[in-house]
C-alpha cells in the first residue's frame, strides 16, 4: 500500500425507501421516466373515463351530425388531457381510478341486497311520507272547490307514488328521468322546446318514468363545444324508444353533481348509491357472517404429538383428526392419555358486536342515512346518541323535497291546471306552490302542547283586538292538526257569524255603560 494514501471510510449502504400503499414517499422503479409514468397513469384513467366528449357527436335540431373545426377538437383534447402537476403514489392512484362508473346493470344488480335497497328507498319514502299542501300565492283568487279538485286529481295521478319512485330509483341509478305524457296533434311536439300554451284540454295523461338504460343523450352544438353556454354538457335531447325528446319536456333527478370531465363517463347522470356503498356493504356483511362462525369455532384445542410419527402414519393421523372434528362441539367431553399434554385456547368475543355495527354505521354514513334509521338500532363504537345524525338527515330530506320533488310536482300541476282544471271550471290558468309538511311527525303529547300554545296565542291576540273569534275559527279549520278542521265555517247566530258576534259585543258594551239601567236595577 502506498504510504501516503489515506484510508477512506466505508460508505454505508443506502437506506431502503418506504414504498407501500399508505406511504407518502415517491419511489420510482429503476429505468422509470416521466413518459412511462404518464402512460401508466393514462392506462389507469381508462377505468374511469370510458367515454369522453370525442365519443359523442353534436347534432342539430334535425338530429344530423355537426362538424367541429380543429380548434374545437384541440380544446376538447386539452379539457380531457390530464395535467399531473404533482405525483400521487401509483398504487393509490390506481385504486381511485378503479372506483369509476359501474354501469346501470351493475347498479341494479347490487341494489338487490337488502341493505343497499333500504339505503336507496328510505330517503325517498321519508321525504314523501307526510305529503304536501297545494296553495296559490300569486294573488289569484281561487275557490276552495278548485283546490279540492286538484287534490283529488293528485290522488288519481298518484303523485306521491311517483315522488317515491323518482328518488328511490334515482338514487339507485344516479339519474331518473320523468316524462310527462301529453297528447298533441303535432308529431314533432316532443322534439321541440316545451310550450305551456300548446297544452290542449284533457291532453295531459300522467307521469312516465324511464330507467336510464332505455335512453341515450344527444348534445347540441353549444352543449358539446361551448363551455360558456349555460347548457354546456347538458344533453339537449334524450332519445327514448327511438323518439327524440327535448330536455324541457323532462324533469331529471341526478344524485350529486359531477365535474364536466366525468359527465360523459357517467352518461350525463349522477352517482349511483350502490356504487358508493358496494365495498362497505360487502365488508359489513362479511364481518357479520364471521360472528356465527366464531361462535362455533371459538375454542381451539392443541395436543402435543410426535411429528415424526405423524409423518410416518399420515393416513392414520388424518382419520383420527377427522373423527375428532366430527364429535367436537362446545358441550362435548374429550379424553386424553395420562402422558398427553393438552391445551385449549378460547377466542374472546368481547366487543364483537361493536365491531360489526361499526361496519354497518360506515355504510350508513356513505349512504347519507343515519345508522339509527337504517338499521333500527342504537349506534355502537362511536360513542354517539344519533340525535345529531337525525337532525342532519331531516335537513337532507328537506333538500330533496325542495330541489328534487318540488320541480316534479310544479310541472305536474302546470299541466294539470291547463289540461283539466282551467277547462272544467272555465277559469284562466294560474300558478300553484307546493308546501311540504314537516318530515318530523310530532307525538300525541307534543301535538297537544303545540295546540295549547296556539290557543294561548289566539287568546292574547283576541284580547289585544288584533283578531276576533271568526279569525280563530278559520285558523282551526285550516289547521289539519287542530282537531276542529272539519267544523262548519259559520254557524248562523253563533260562532263564525261575525255580524252576530259584533252585535252581541255592542249590546254587552251598552249594558255595562248605561247609568239609567244601573239605577233601575238598584
Amino acid at each position: 500500500m502506498w504510504p501516503f494514501t489515506k484510508k477512506r471510510p466505508a460508505q454505508p449502504a443506502p437506506e431502503p425507501r418506504r414504498n407501500s400503499f399508505f406511504s407518502t414517499d415517491i419511489d420510482f422503479p429503476t429505468g422509470d421516466n416521466p413518459a412511462k409514468r404518464m402512460r401508466r397513469m393514462l392506462d389507469h384513467m381508462t377505468l374511469t373515463f370510458q367515454r369522453t366528449v370525442e365519443d359523442l357527436k353534436p347534432v342539430d335540431e334535425n338530429g344530423n351530425a355537426m362538424a367541429m373545426d380543429n380548434a374545437d377538437f384541440a380544446s376538447v383534447k386539452i379539457r380531457n388531457g390530464i395535467g399531473l402537476g404533482g405525483y400521487i403514489p401509483e398504487t393509490q392512484f390506481a385504486w381511485y381510478c378503479g372506483q369509476g362508473f359501474i354501469g346501470y346493470q351493475a347498479a341494479a344488480l347490487i341494489s338487490q341486497n337488502w341493505l343497499v335497497k333500504k339505503a336507496c328507498a328510505m330517503p325517498a319514502k321519508d321525504a314523501s311520507r307526510n305529503g304536501y299542501e297545494t296553495s296559490v300565492n300569486d294573488g289569484t283568487e281561487v275557490d276552495t272547490e278548485v283546490l279540492d279538485y286538484i287534490r283529488e286529481e293528485d290522488k288519481k295521478f298518484e303523485t306521491l307514488r311517483n315522488c317515491v319512485e323518482f328518488i328511490d330509483l334515482g338514487r339507485t341509478f344516479g339519474i331518473r328521468v320523468a316524462m310527462f305524457e301529453v297528447e298533441s296533434p303535432d308529431p314533432e311536439y316532443y322534439s321541440k322546446p316545451f310550450n305551456p300554451d300548446g297544452v290542449r284540454p284533457n291532453s295531459y295523461k300522467g307521469i312516465s318514468q324511464i330507467d336510464p338504460y332505455w335512453i341515450s343523450p344527444e348534445l347540441g352544438g353549444d352543449a358539446a363545444a361551448n363551455p360558456a353556454s349555460k347548457d354546456f354538457y347538458e344533453p339537449t335531447w334524450w332519445r327514448i324508444g327511438g323518439k327524440r325528446v327535448h330536455r324541457t319536456h323532462l324533469v331529471i333527478f341526478r344524485n350529486g353533481n359531477l365535474p364536466d370531465i366525468l359527465k360523459p363517463a357517467y352518461l350525463y347522470g349522477g352517482l349511483p348509491v350502490p356504487q358508493l356503498i358496494a365495498e362497505r356493504v360487502y365488508a359489513a356483511e362479511r364481518t357479520a357472517n364471521e360472528a356465527p362462525m366464531l361462535a362455533m369455532t371459538k375454542r381451539m384445542m392443541v395436543m402435543k404429538a410426535d411429528l415424526t410419527q405423524i409423518v410416518a402414519n399420515q393416513e392414520q393421523f388424518n382419520a383420527r383428526m377427522d373423527y375428532q372434528t366430527q364429535v367436537q362441539n362446545n358441550f362435548g367431553v374429550k379424553f386424553v392419555g395420562l402422558d398427553d399434554e393438552f391445551q385449549q385456547f378460547d377466542t374472546s368475543l368481547a366487543d364483537l358486536d361493536a365491531v360489526i355495527m361499526t361496519q354497518y354505521q360506515i355504510v350508513a354514513a356513505a349512504a347519507g342515512v343515519p345508522a339509527t334509521k337504517l338499521l333500527g338500532t342504537t349506534p355502537k363504537g362511536f360513542n354517539a346518541t344519533g340525535e345529531f345524525e337525525e337532525s342532519s338527515y331531516h335537513e337532507e330530506l328537506e333538500s330533496i323535497q325542495q330541489h328534487d320533488l318540488s320541480p316534479l310536482l310544479n310541472r305536474h300541476h302546470l299541466l294539470l291546471i291547463r289540461s283539466h282544471v282551467a277547462p272544467k271550471f272555465k277559469i284562466k290558468p294560474f300558478n300553484t306552490e307546493v308546501a311540504w309538511k314537516p318530515v318530523d311527525s310530532p307525538t300525541a303529547a307534543e301535538q297537544a302542547d303545540i295546540n295549547l300554545k296556539k290557543a294561548q296565542t289566539d287568546t292574547a291576540l283576541n284580547q289585544a283586538g288584533a283578531i276576533d273569534g271568526t279569525d280563530i275559527r278559520e285558523r282551526l279549520i285550516n289547521d289539519l292538526d287542530s282537531g276542529y278542521n272539519g267544523i262548519a265555517p259559520v254557524v248562523p247566530n253563533g260562532p263564525g257569524d261575525r255580524e252576530y258576534e259584533q252585535e252581541m259585543a255592542a249590546q254587552s258594551s251598552e249594558s255595562e255603560t248605561d247609568p239609567d239601567e244601573d239605577e233601575a236595577a238598584e
